[in-house]
Formats: C-alpha cells, structure tokens, sequence
C-alpha cells in the first residue's frame, strides 16, 4: 500500500489494526488508554517521518527550548516571532509601495544599505516608530483585553 492511501486507510481501521500498525511502526506495542482519533493522527505523523524525513535537528532543538521554557513556567510566553534563515526574502507593501528585504548572517538588506534590525527598516519605510517584526508579519498584532474580550 502507498503512503497516500494508507493516510487515506488509517481513519477508517479499527482499533486492532491500528495497533498491527503501530507495532510495525514503532517497534513496540500501542500505548494503552489513548483514543483511537490520536492513534491515528500519530500513527499518520509516523507513517510520513519514515517515508520523508523527521524534523530537522534545529526544529527540534527548538521545540526542546519551547517545551523547557514551559515546564519551568507554565504561564511562559513562548517566542512566537517566526525565525528567518539568511536569504529568506520579506516583502510588504506599505502605501502602493513593494518593500523587499533579504536576511542576512548577520543584519538585512534593504533598498541597497544593509540595516541591523527590521525595526530601523520599519522607521526608514513609514518613517514613525513600528516594531520591525510586527511590522513585516514575523510577529502577531497583540490585541487589546476590553471587556467585549475578556473571557
């Protein structure tokens, strides 16, 4: 069976046949006690790690961070600014404008000169005080708790 039409398959197997899976999968029997909808969902996640490749050792030492940050304080903010590689190009239009910056090792370029952070880029392009991030969509717009939010 291929890969697709085993994801296809996996929902509609009973319970029994997913642990035959999991078996195979894992080397060792089906934890006991979990649903069958999860069963599913990690046995899916299994079945396209060995056929494509798992995370990359970055994304996982980044969830390593993410997963520590919160066992030390459950109330943590995880960073959620996305990361960007060198080379990775940003682009926004601001007032009919393309703006298009490249990450660099060690800074940006914009427009020619090369910048240390997307907050000067910012203040360059709208020439009033933006965070950088916030700025290019690297970082969710926080939104203000009123009492029509608040829950």
């Amino acid at each position: 069976m291929d890969i697709g039409d085993l994801l296809k398959a996996l929902p509609e197997m009973n319970r029994t046949a997913l642990c035959k899976q999991w078996q195979e999968r894992f080397n060792k029997p089906a934890p006991d006690g979990v649903r069958k909808e999860l069963l599913v969902r990690m046995l899916a996640y299994r079945v396209q790690e060995q056929a494509f490749g798992g995370l990359s050792a970055r994304s996982r030492r980044r969830l390593d961070e993410m997963a520590a940050a919160i066992s030390s304080d459950p109330k943590t903010a995880v960073e959620s600014m996305a990361r960007t590689n060198p080379g990775t190009q940003l682009i926004r239009s601001w007032q009919g404008k393309t703006h298009t910056v490249t990450v660099q090792e060690a800074g940006y370029q914009y427009d020619g000169r090369r910048y240390r952070s997307l907050s000067e880029i910012a203040r360059h392009i709208t020439g009033t005080q933006w965070s950088g991030p916030l700025f290019f969509g690297l970082k969710p717009r926080r939104t203000k708790k009123g009492p029509e939010n608040a829950k």
